[in-house]
């Protein structure tokens, strides 16, 4: 997914599962009750969770979606501290950068294990980057992650003993120790798919480890194993008992026997579940805040303030002038004028009183987002220092228009140039409830300025499909974010696999004919080019503080709101160091967490 995505549990995914995109579906809830596991568990140190989406694979290297199971399963050769996003030591105990910055040691701890019991090593390792993400007869997104400079080229490894591996760069690159959370998988386990084809001459990785897979047949290097699965109703995981981490006293970790990791896709369902104490945490929405916080002390847990949330939330216009392989374009050319045109683009941003999104959608919990970088990161360049903004000014939204061009009728109906009529369409999740209500109220503030905005709720795989496609006028999304600017790449380089508002031909895709990249976005390349090579923060910072003032002023997306992060957890848990900042949220530190009855 990244061109240079970050750590596994910070990646950016293209599209957030959770929040505002998250709660995609109203099905019918499991027939199985938490209460159940608890009363047959009483002996058990038990975690009970709930999860928005069913499990789509056990295959680290063929997800595609976040929340997943690899949280609990999984640990790379590094992790991000998830209140500061500062990097520290997982897998490997430590690392070292040659002096040309090219060459990165990474020694291995001593003694790791899977959790079958068998030794991990350097040949893990290998196997891993060269004969799965490196390889490109398998379609994963993590291999993005590992592409470095202009010119997208993979790091070579070389084996240097059992426990140590040199990743040799074809230029430096800042980002790529923070790439390295990506998980290890096990060669003694995998390394045989990957080599055997199935009759459509495909590794037969791509298929190893789906669902159907018993679980206790994954082999893991996290802290839990996954002991069982039922499709649309639960995952329970137990400890693992060859995990490397130990904690202050010496003991193994976690601390928490068994999880259970209910699959609740209703979100009022899922408030009712906990405040009948059958969950132990929940991700709160802004109208549950209220609701709960008057409970806290009689229900026994505590509602926890993570700050703003991690990530983007935005709209998008698609931009992109070419044609399919039959000649026929992509966009509406007539509408492909106007959403390439920067005036048009910056009227709509005045046009949208986010204020009153954040006010009446979110019960004023959130504040405006104007930057692509989120907000706790250091490279985050605010408008207090001068970044642009689009406060509400209908006025000034106008003025841009007929500047521009474009006129009114009679009636108030606004009219290009050319006499044409301003309508398009905003594709965007059918099952999220916010993004409904922030749609709907968008297409109200533009309906003063003539222009008549029509909602297209769609399945969030139908979206996708869409956005693929290059099939789409403007779409609603949320993506994750975390601390480094680089994890964006993808979408912000124009040959990113998500530069969506602009998409350019990508492999095993028919071609595609006429694609234009704009000088703007030029200058996105060579400054996230030149961010990534850049090790000193201070002219890191300066960089991406051009960049997100350049995203502003030429707007291919209008950032929205930013949401802030709360979550309820039972008193019981201890060890809770919550962070808006890390997509794990709550579970950031799982091995850390405790359960005292």
């Amino acid at each position: 997914m990244g061109f240079a995505a970050t750590a596994w549990k910070h990646q950016m995914r293209r599209f957030v599962s959770l929040g505002l995109v998250g709660l995609l579906l109203t099905a019918a809830l499991s027939a199985c009750s938490p209460k159940l596991f608890r009363s047959q568990s009483t002996s058990t140190n038990q975690l009970i969770i709930s999860t928005t989406t069913d499990v789509k694979t056990f295959n680290y290297a063929m997800n595609a979606q976040s929340p997943n199971v690899f949280t609990f399963t999984y640990a790379g050769l590094i992790d991000e501290e998830g209140t500061k996003g500062e990097i520290i030591p997982d897998l490997a105990e430590s690392w070292q950068i040659s002096a040309d910055r090219k060459t990165l040691k990474v020694k291995l701890r001593p003694d790791l294990k899977w959790s079958d019991g068998q030794p991990l090593t350097s040949d893990d390792v290998m196997f891993t980057f060269q004969d799965v993400y490196f390889n490109d007869e398998i379609p994963t997104t993590a291999r993005d992650g590992f592409k470095v400079g202009e010119k997208q080229l993979l790091p070579k490894l070389n084996r240097i003993d059992d426990r140590t591996v040199d990743f040799v760069l074809p230029e430096p690159f800042a980002p790529f120790i923070r790439s390295l959370a990506t998980p290890i998988l096990p060669k003694h386990a995998l390394l045989a798919s990957v080599k055997t084809k199935d009759r459509d001459g495909k590794p037969q990785f791509l298929s190893t480890w789906d669902t159907k897979t018993p679980p206790k047949e994954v082999i893991t290097n996290g802290p839990y194993t996954i002991e069982s699965y039922v499709p649309g109703q639960r995952i329970i995981y137990r400890r693992n008992p060859h995990y490397w981490r130990k904690d202050e006293k010496g003991n193994p970790t976690p601390h928490i026997e068994q999880i259970v990791w209910q699959i609740l896709d209703n979100s009022d369902a899922r408030m009712l579940r906990f405040r009948s104490g059958e969950l132990d945490m929940s991700g709160l929405r802004p109208e549950d805040f209220a609701l709960l916080k008057q409970e806290e002390k009689r229900g026994k847990f505590t509602i926890y303030n993570g700050g703003p949330s991690s990530g983007t939330t935005f709209i998008s216009f698609n931009m992109n002038k070419a044609i399919d392989s039959k000649g026929n374009p992509f966009v509406d050319p007539i509408k492909s004028k106007w959403f390439n045109n920067k005036s048009f683009r910056q009227a709509i941003a005045y046009a949208l009183d986010r204020r009153r999104i954040i006010d009446q959608i979110f019960r004023g919990v959130g504040d405006l987002q104007n930057s692509p970088i989120s907000v706790q990161s250091s490279y985050f360049f605010g408008p207090e220092k001068g970044l642009k903004v689009y406060d509400y000014n209908p006025a000034k939204a106008k003025e841009l228009l007929k500047s521009s061009g474009f006129k009114y009728t009679e009636q108030g109906t606004l009219l290009d140039s050319d006499g044409n009529r301003v309508e398009f369409s905003l594709l965007l999740p059918a099952g999220s409830k916010n993004g409904q209500a922030m749609a709907t109220q968008m297409q109200q503030n533009l309906k003063p300025l003539g222009i008549k905005l029509n909602l297209d709720p769609v399945d969030f795989n139908v979206l996708v499909e869409k956005i693929n496609a290059r099939r789409w006028e403007m779409y609603f999304l949320s993506y994750t974010g975390g601390v480094e600017p680089n994890n964006g790449a993808n979408m912000w380089l124009s040959n990113g696999s998500s530069h969506d508002f602009n998409q350019g031909p990508r492999p095993g895709q028919p071609p595609i004919k006429n694609w234009q990249v704009s000088d703007w976005e030029k200058r996105i390349d060579r400054l996230m080019i030149s961010g990534a090579q850049e090790f000193d923060e201070k002219k890191r910072q300066a960089i991406y503080a051009e960049f997100q003032q350049l995203i502003q002023e030429e707007l291919p997306v209008i950032h929205l709101v930013n949401p802030i992060a709360l979550t309820a957890i039972r008193n019981k848990v201890t060890g809770v160091k919550f962070s808006g900042l890390d997509t794990r949220g709550a579970l950031w530190n799982l091995p850390e967490l405790k359960v005292e009855e």
